[in-house]
């Protein structure tokens, strides 16, 4: 049997957090250990309370779930109502959560757990970086106890979703992206990860690789073959279809087709597998201070700085097979659920 994995969510759910939460319970190699909130797509309590309800409908009441970091470091909280809808789950309705949140902190939760488990725990942020920057200031030492830190944020080759040249997660909190790679980017770290036989550096998936996963309606007829079973009659499947159907009108109307990026999930199923992308070591900086430019992760291809690589960016991703798990996996779990 496969050693399982063990994955900290750090989440902003969001309907594409949502999936890759479904995504992760339906893996049987990912152990998930706990998930923490940030505020991103919606204000931080309503995510916890999101990623709860969907931990709930997934059958997983026994994960814990903790609030963290309610806005970013230095600037505003913004929040894309228009993108995920009001609450973040498009047109989805879910129950009010059962279990309560933590009593930890969560970027304490991520430093208590590292801390616990050195060199064992996967952590893959899906939002803005703002609770891995504060864990950072709590503990210096964080990027040595993490097996593996996996970013769902940045555009490299690629352009932006927020602007130009500007991806939403590292937007939303510029300051806590650039501090996060700096920390794990260090010669230093990476020396000490690769004397333990850890992954030297960080591994980034940006829109250049995760709007390769274009999620479309004949991919829900799909899962809802592969569950046996359609949205009429099955709460997981109900669940996605009102979540995307939301997701889908919005990316008709801004990027002209009917269906739906679906960034987190591939990120998940990435730390799982990193064979999904092929990735290309590189010095990466964010701006803080650009006219235009704000939040823009800059990427040094040419090595015109000098700088030693600070992220594993992923240049190519198999989406075929990503979405041939997702269809397996989630199809399988409503089945069982359903």
């Amino acid at each position: 049997m496969t050693a399982r994995i063990p994955l900290l969510l750090d989440v902003d759910t969001g309907i594409d957090d949502s999936l890759a939460l479904l995504y992760a319970c339906a893996s049987p190699e990912a152990e998930i250990v706990a998930v923490t909130c940030v505020g991103g797509n919606v204000d931080a309590r309503q995510v916890a309370e999101n990623t709860r309800a969907v931990l709930e409908l997934a059958g997983r009441t026994d994960v814990e779930v903790a609030l963290g970091r309610e806005k970013p470091l230095v600037r505003d909280l913004v929040t894309t109502p228009e993108t995920h809808g009001p609450r973040g789950i498009g047109y989805a309705v879910l129950s009010p959560a059962i279990r309560p949140l933590s009593m930890r902190f969560g970027p304490d939760l991520i430093v208590e757990e590292a801390r616990r488990r050195p060199g064992e725990l996967t952590l893959v942020t899906l939002g803005p970086m703002t609770n891995l920057a504060v864990a950072l200031l709590r503990e210096p030492a964080l990027p040595t106890l993490l097996r593996r830190w996996v970013i769902m944020g940045g555009s490299y080759r690629s352009p932006g979703n927020t602007a130009p040249t500007t991806e939403w997660n590292v937007s939303v909190d510029p300051d806590a992206a650039q501090r996060c790679i700096a920390a794990f980017g260090r010669p230093e770290v990476t020396a000490v990860r690769l004397a333990a036989g850890l992954a030297p550096l960080p591994l980034a998936l940006g829109l250049d690789v995760t709007e390769r996963a274009k999620l479309l309606p004949e991919h829900l007829a799909a899962l809802a073959a592969r569950a046996g079973a359609s949205a009429a009659t099955n709460p997981v499947l109900r669940f996605i279809d009102d979540a995307l159907r939301f997701y889908m009108e919005f990316h008709s109307r801004y990027d002209g087709f009917y269906g739906a990026f679906i960034h987190d999930p591939f990120a998940v199923a990435a730390a799982l597998d990193p064979s999904l992308v092929r990735t290309e070591a590189v010095a990466v900086d964010v701006e803080l201070a650009g006219t235009l430019t704000t939040g823009e992760t800059v990427t040094d291809w040419r090595c015109a700085w000098g700088r030693p690589p600070t992220l594993d960016v992923a240049v190519e991703g198999d989406a075929d097979t990503f979405f041939e798990r997702f269809i397996e996996r989630v199809g399988g779990l409503a089945a069982r659920l359903g």
